[in-house]
């Protein structure tokens, strides 16, 4: 295969990353956005909606796209209820003091992930996509009669990781649609620039943080449902997409959601080239590599706002 057909297939891989890392990252800069808290387990609930997708399916069973279905709603459902009753118990307890948070998390982080392999096993899990057609891919080059289409071979790829970019897509919208025209959106925002003065109107800042934080997990949970079709379901799959979630929200900017989007599509687009073409440790180094320029040379990120 020739290099611009061979870019354009790893372009694509990129783009399915990036979709399940905008997701996320998403949840995380929520989180921190609104609460001021580095959720350090934030990988244990991506990989505890994917533990518990297989699971849903294998229960259900029948068509894939059934339990499939069923698992992409039940997951993030049951991971923010999960993570909602979490800060409940531990981080209101603590009065979300930054140190005592992240201690808190480390301690959510170890308990998900024993708890999953005492309850699950370490076996790697894996799920059948609801639908995963081969669907052949175009190419245009100029030749001696001007521009034309090819069917060059290898080039192909698959309706669900096709679905997986769109999903992602809506999902995003959706979200802009519930933070920027629903009350409960305009609460999030009275409450993230401000909660002293939401209490004083009336706002339960309390149950707010509960809230935000099983939309975080549930968002995380919900990427890991779209990825565990691709990459197979197993308890010690929550580092690298807390690592990537974590250099996409610095390199956005933290509590930034127009910049932890641009930096998604960055790293995630990247990171599928560097990997096809080079390999993946190299597209973590560079990534690595990016973050402490960022930090040295504009440590609020790309879209964040400097202190003042």
């Amino acid at each position: 295969m020739e290099f611009g057909p061979h870019l354009m297939l790893a372009s694509l891989e990129g783009a399915v990353i990036a979709a399940i890392l905008v997701l996320t990252a998403m949840g995380l800069s929520i989180v921190f956005g609104v609460m001021r808290v580095v959720n350090v387990a934030h990988g244990e609930f991506f990989m505890l909606g994917a533990v518990l997708a297989w699971f849903i399916t294998t229960l259900i069973g029948g068509h894939p796209a059934l339990g499939f279905g069923v698992a992409l709603v039940a997951a993030p459902l049951l991971v923010g209820a999960l993570a909602a009753s979490a800060d409940w118990l531990i981080l209101k307890r603590i009065n979300y003091d930054p140190d005592r948070t992240i201690v808190g998390t480390i301690g959510m982080l170890f308990v998900i992930q024993q708890t999953t392999l005492m309850t699950f096993g370490p076996e790697a899990r894996p799920v059948e996509a609801p639908f995963n057609q081969r669907l052949s891919l175009p190419w245009f080059e100029y030749g001696e009669n001007g521009f034309a289409m090819i069917w060059p071979w290898g080039l192909s790829t698959t309706s669900y990781k096709l679905f997986v970019i769109a999903a992602a897509l809506v999902v995003l919208v959706a979200l802009w649609v519930f933070l920027t025209r629903t009350k409960i959106g305009l609460i999030m925002r009275a409450t993230q620039q401000d909660s002293e003065m939401a209490q004083a109107f009336g706002v339960p800042v309390g149950l707010v943080y509960s809230c935000v934080f099983g939309l975080g997990a549930a968002l995380a949970a919900l990427g890991a449902v779209l990825v565990v079709p691709i990459q197979q379901a197993h308890y010690l799959m929550g580092a690298d997409p807390l690592l990537l979630a974590f250099i996409v929200v610095i390199i956005g900017g933290l509590g930034s959601l127009p910049g932890t989007v641009i930096a998604a599509l960055l790293i995630g687009m990247s990171d599928g080239i560097i990997s096809v073409f080079f390999t993946p440790t190299l597209a973590k180094i560079i990534a690595t590599f990016v973050v402490a320029m960022v930090l040295v040379f504009r440590p609020q990120g790309l879209m964040g706002k400097a202190p003042s």
